[in-house]
Formats: C-alpha cells, structure tokens, sequence
C-alpha cells in the first residue's frame, strides 16, 4: 500500500528535536504568547525577508484577522478564486463582506488575472488570491490591477510555503501573507497553527490586539477581537521543522519531476514555467474518467486524494450566495481533478510504482 500521505512517517526525521522542544515548553511553563512563539514570528519573517509575522491558531483565522485588519465597511467586496478551498470563502463571509467570484485559469488552476477587471466595482476593496496546489498565481497582473484601481491584496499561501514567483516568495506581495500549518501542509505543525505576514506595524498591531481578545495590555481591551492565538508548543514545532522547509520542498519537487517526466499525455499534468517554483503541495493530474482512475488505483493498492470533489459555488453552505452563478472552468476542474501521492514522506521508488500502475491504466 502507497498512502496519499503518512504523517508519522514524515515527523519521524524531526522526533527527537521535537522531544527536546516538547520538554522546553514544558519546563518553562509558559503556553500562551511566550518566547517559543516569539522566536518562530522571527524565523518565519525572516524567511520571508518580511518585517513582522504574527502567529494565529489555523490558516482560516488567519485570512479572517488579514480581513478584519484592514477594517472594512460591511459589505465591501473581495475578489476570490471559484477554485480554492472554501475556507477562502468562509473568511470573507465571517468577516461580513461579500466574495466576488472569479474563474481560475485552466492550465494554472489559480485565478486567471485577465478575468479580474471585470468583476471588479466601486465596491471592490480586496484581492484574494490563492496559490493553490503550490504553485503561485501570475503575480504580475495581479499587481498592476491591485495598482491601478487602489485594492488590498492579500495572499492565502496555505498550499504555497517557499513557492516563488520570478523569484519573491509567496505571501510577500500584498499587505497580508496568510498561512495554514496545518498537518499535511509543507510546512506542518502536530495540530492546527497559522500565521500571518505583514510590513508595517500598524497591521502587525491589529493582527496581535484582534488575536488576542482585542488586548495589547492584559485585560485592557482596545477593539472587538477574538482568541486566535498560536500556542507556543505548535510553536515550538514549527521552529524545529522550518530549517528543513526548502530541503522538504526539493524532495517534492523530485518527486514531481519523476511523474512530469514519466506520465503519457492521456493525462493532463501540472504546467512547469521557469518563472514559477513550485512546491506540489499537491501533485493533481486531471483526467475525464476520474473516478474511474480513482477506483482503480485504490484497487491496486495507491491512495489518492480529490482537491476537491465540489467546488465553494456547489456547496450546499454557499447556495444562496452564488445562486444562479456559474463557473465552469472550476467546475471542470473539481470534476476531473486526482492528487496523486507526492510527499516528503514518499521515495522515489513508490512513485515509480504509482507511474507504472498509472501507465498500464
């Protein structure tokens, strides 16, 4: 059996470093918004060549607080991608604003930039992109359109950590960086974690007040905020894992390399350009039979994963709010798309079994 993803076997590099971290957290007795935490926010900007990142509780959190710092009026509008996760989707909405939809790009699978402007409206406060799968949105564009008509951007990079685009790493573009630690993700924590990162004081500011019961000094409380904290055991975590992040990343990458190289053209594979490193958060093919694909390939023993079987426009949660829309390029997406195995914890070998199973398909 390949499994799509094997979390112990991924951790088990890093048990011993998380043991002595574990056991510092412990000794110290100092859980909430202590040292452990402070370090991380330091490491993780300056990873970024950012100037501030603040720890929040998951990758949701994190737009939301993104969001809310930019204090909006109710009702302002923010372009989404129709092909993201719906978490994206719920932070506009838990914000009281109104998500703007739009189709991504076919051969990307993230928002297609030249679809933007007209979805656009003196309404419009916000871009929201995604760089989904790991790999980065065609940032150029995208900035002359944040530029041209005066629009926050903010960049979900739950999928992206280390992906570059000619270069500037995700979540370096736009006022906010927001990112999910979740598990699975490239970078991943032992539970949820987020982070967000910024440029200015002002917006690291809001993000520390609203995360924390909108408090900068204990029990006195500036703003309306919330318990979004990340703890410092997840921390702590993060911190023992981050020097391997780019070394994480390389092994995906090969890995990738060795189904782009492999795979006949009967299925539709991830597009390469050299302006984009991509990470493959997830390694999606598409196929018309996908289904049938999946079945097959569960019957023989490989796990695989749908990212994801129903887009946020479908979903029962969203009827009313995209009632009547369309977005078919999602929705060929969502039905054709299968994330085929591509971990750190994956070697070479069993990737050359997936290829060769796929191949005889």
């Amino acid at each position: 059996m390949i499994p799509y993803e094997n979390l112990k076997r991924l951790n088990e590099p890093f048990e011993a470093e998380y043991k002595t971290a574990f056991n510092a957290v412990l000794e110290k007795g100092h859980y909430i918004l202590g040292h452990k935490l402070e370090l991380f926010e330091q490491e993780f900007a300056a990873y970024h060549s950012a100037k501030y990142c603040v720890g929040i509780s998951n990758g949701l959190d994190a737009i939301i607080l993104a969001l809310k710092a930019l204090d909006l009026p109710a009702g302002s509008e923010v372009i989404v991608p129709a092909n993201t996760y719906i978490a994206t989707v719920l932070a506009v909405i838990a914000c009281n604003l109104t998500p703007v939809m739009v189709d991504p790009d076919i051969n990307t699978y993230n928002i297609d930039p030249a679809k933007i402007e007209q979805a656009i409206t003196p309404k419009t406060k916000v871009l929201l992109v995604v760089h989904l799968y790991g790999k980065m949105c065609d940032m150029d564009p995208i900035m002359q359109l944040k530029q041209k008509h005066g629009l926050y951007l903010i960049e979900d990079c739950a999928q992206a950590h280390g992906a570059t685009y000619k270069g500037k790493l995700a979540g370096t573009f736009g006022e906010f960086g927001a990112f999910s630690f979740y598990p699975t993700k490239n970078l991943g924590a032992l539970g949820d974690a987020g982070g967000v990162i910024c440029n200015t004081e002002a917006h690291r500011d809001s993000l520390m007040q609203l995360r924390n019961y909108g408090s900068s000094r204990k029990y006195y409380n500036d703003v309306v905020g919330y318990n979004n904290r990340l703890d410092e055991m997840q921390a702590a975590f993060l911190s023992v894992k981050l020097p391997h992040l780019n070394r994480m990343n390389a092994q995906r990458n090969k890995l990738a390399d060795l189904y782009l190289a492999n795979l006949p053209s009967k299925y539709i594979l991830p597009a390469k350009n050299k302006d984009y490193y991509d990470v493959y958060h997830i390694f999606n093919i598409r196929y018309p039979q996908r289904d049938a694909l999946q079945q097959y390939l569960q019957d023989k023993g490989i796990g695989t994963v749908i990212h994801y079987p129903v887009p946020p426009h479908r979903q029962k949660a969203m009827a009313d709010i995209f009632a009547g829309q369309e977005f078919p390029i999602a929705d060929e997406i969502h039905n054709t798309t299968l994330s085929l195995p591509c971990s750190f914890c994956h070697t070479e070998s069993e990737i050359m079994e997936v290829i060769n199973v796929l191949n005889n398909y």
